[in-house]
Formats: structure tokens, C-alpha cells, sequence
């Protein structure tokens, strides 16, 4: 199947930029397992634009940023929305702007987190997890685009929430292959009952560490392997069928 019989994928990035990279690397993994023997090569590749914009990093204080954040997520979305079919946002915190998205009424369709980590948990039969991300996420609140997930399974959350902020910080901060934030992470997950960890933040993916007994689960992972079903979903019209692009660039 080539890319002109799928539907396009947009990634919005930049909260951090490496998570956009990550989710687009994982994203053409999972379409090479997906596809198995009809994959051929390039031309079996999805198509992907990535949208990175630096600013969204004032997600990691949503508390005090949040129309800031919203209005540089709005454009971004109105940017990608007539060039691609699906939406994909590679931060967990950002997902919490979801009942705005889709008040938008864009054209594209933003594939939701938190309907993939539900997904997940109910395929899995998941009764208990532990959950890691930035502050945000993590506290359930109002904040958080898991705050739901609670009907589902059990969570566990870390005992000091700013440790897991700050450690999330340090990684944009220093990079993932850190020795010290990789050492931070490992006591980290020590701490933790639950087998399953669930890492809700993109950062966290990206340090490499052996959890001996535990299953981590990449919410960017899960996130590619949904965009590569989706994609290929021939069911959907894509961008090219609908009027109401006209091949041009929504605005804000």
C-alpha cells in the first residue's frame, strides 16, 4: 500500500522537540510490523508533516501559561489541519486541551491519548497502574487528560510528584542519555508497587533504563501503532475528497 492510498499524518511537536522525533521513529516501526511482508520500502512509508513549535514547552507550567499554550496549539492545529487527516500531539499534558480541539471542528482528526491508554488498559485487562508524567498529569485533576482513567483501573502515583516534575525538566534540560537523570529514574521507578508503569510523558520514553519485573508502557508507542491503524483505514475519505480545504491553509 502505498501513501497515496492512506491517510496523511500531522505530529505536532515542541513540548519537547525530541518527543516528536521519537513518536515519527516509533511511527515508522510500527508501520514496518504492521504491514509485515506487503512492506517493500519506501513508498509503503506513511506520509508525515512534523509541526514543532518551542513555545508549547510552557506546558510543563499549564497552571499559569494555559491560554498562552492554547493559542500556540490552536495555530498549530489550524496549520496541519488541511494538510493532513489525522492529528497526532506528541506531549501528554497537552492532550488536556481535548473538549477545545474538538470545538474546533478541523477537518483533520487529532487521535486522542487518552482514548489509546484506555484502549490499552481494557485490552490488557490492566487492573492497577502506576502513572508518571508532569505534575499536571499526574495529580488527576482538572489538569489532566487522564482524569477519567480512574474509572477504568487503579492508579498508583509516585509519593513526591515535584521529583518526577523537576526529573522531567532535567531531561529537556540535559538529554536523555544523562547518567544522572538515568540513575533519577531507575530509583524512581524502585519506589513504584504497580508492575505496569504507565509513562505519561515523552521525555520518559527516552531514557534508557532495565525495569527488571516491570512493564513499561510507552504512550508514545502506543500512540504511533494507533496512527498506523488509523492510516490506513480506507473507510475514511482523505484531505483530498473534502471541500472543505480546497488544498489551502486553515487560519487562525
Amino acid at each position: 500500500m502505498t501513501s497515496e492510498c492512506r491517510l496523511r499524518i500531522g505530529i505536532i511537536s515542541g513540548s519537547g522537540p525530541e518527543a516528536g522525533v521519537d513518536l515519527w521513529s516509533k511511527l515508522l516501526e510500527e508501520n514496518r510490523e504492521l504491514l509485515g511482508t506487503a512492506f517493500s520500502g519506501d513508498l509503503d512509508a506513511p506520509y508525515v508533516i512534523i509541526l514543532s513549535e518551542p513555545r508549547l514547552g510552557l506546558s510543563m507550567h499549564l497552571e499559569t501559561h494555559e491560554e498562552e499554550v492554547w493559542s500556540q496549539l490552536e495555530t498549530a492545529l489550524r496549520t496541519l489541519a488541511c494538510q493532513v487527516d489525522l492529528i497526532a500531539i506528541a506531549c501528554n499534558t497537552l492532550h488536556y486541551f481535548e473538549a477545545r480541539i474538538g470545538s474546533l471542528r478541523l477537518p483533520a482528526r487529532l487521535v486522542s491519548l487518552s482514548d489509546v491508554l484506555s484502549d490499552y488498559v481494557r485490552a490488557q485487562g490492566l487492573r492497577q497502574v502506576a502513572l508518571l508524567g508532569a505534575r499536571p498529569v499526574m495529580e488527576l485533576g482538572r489538569w489532566s487528560p487522564y482524569r477519567r482513567l480512574g474509572a477504568l483501573v487503579s492508579i498508583e502515583r509516585p509519593r513526591d510528584s515535584d521529583a518526577v516534575h523537576r526529573l522531567i525538566l532535567d531531561i529537556k534540560r540535559l538529554g536523555p542519555t544523562d547518567g544522572l537523570v538515568a540513575t533519577r529514574f531507575s530509583t524512581l521507578l524502585e519506589t513504584l508497587q504497580s508492575r505496569t508503569v504507565v509513562l505519561a510523558c515523552t521525555e520518559l520514553p527516552l531514557i534508557a533504563v532495565q525495569a527488571v519485573g516491570r512493564q513499561l508502557v510507552d504512550m508514545n508507542r502506543l500512540l504511533a501503532r494507533a496512527l498506523v491503524v488509523a492510516s490506513l483505514d480506507s473507510s475514511c475519505a482523505p484531505i483530498t475528497a473534502r471541500p472543505s480545504c480546497n488544498g489551502a491553509l486553515a487560519q487562525p
